[in-house]
């Protein structure tokens, strides 16, 4: 998973979060369940989008856009490249990959 911060790079949102699942079912299954808890925090005007075929789902909540792939997906589209974010982490860096873009 990578968190990509937005705040002063783009109006579109804060932040961007990409994930990856294993298969199409996992994929639609993590999109599902991520609208179920935004809509009991009370988050409202969620918009999603690809839930049909969970190869790529987006979901807008405002100031958080998550986009879930399946891997082979997420490689060919490669949004962290294109915000500039380095995959590579340092020597001795583990987990989550959290970057400016």
């Amino acid at each position: 998973m990578v968190v990509i911060d937005l705040a002063e790079k783009s109006s579109i949102a804060d932040f961007m979060v990409i994930a990856s699942g294993r298969s199409q079912r996992q994929v639609g299954a993590m999109a599902e369940h991520l609208r179920e808890k935004l809509k009991a925090a009370g988050v409202h005007g969620v918009a999603v989008e690809g839930l049909e075929r969970s190869d790529w789902v987006l979901i807008d909540s405002g100031d958080v856009i998550v986009h879930l792939f399946r891997p082979e997906v997420r490689e060919f589209y490669n949004l962290e490249k294109m915000w500039g974010v380095d995959l590579h982490p340092a020597e001795g860096e583990a987990g989550v990959t959290v970057g400016s873009a």
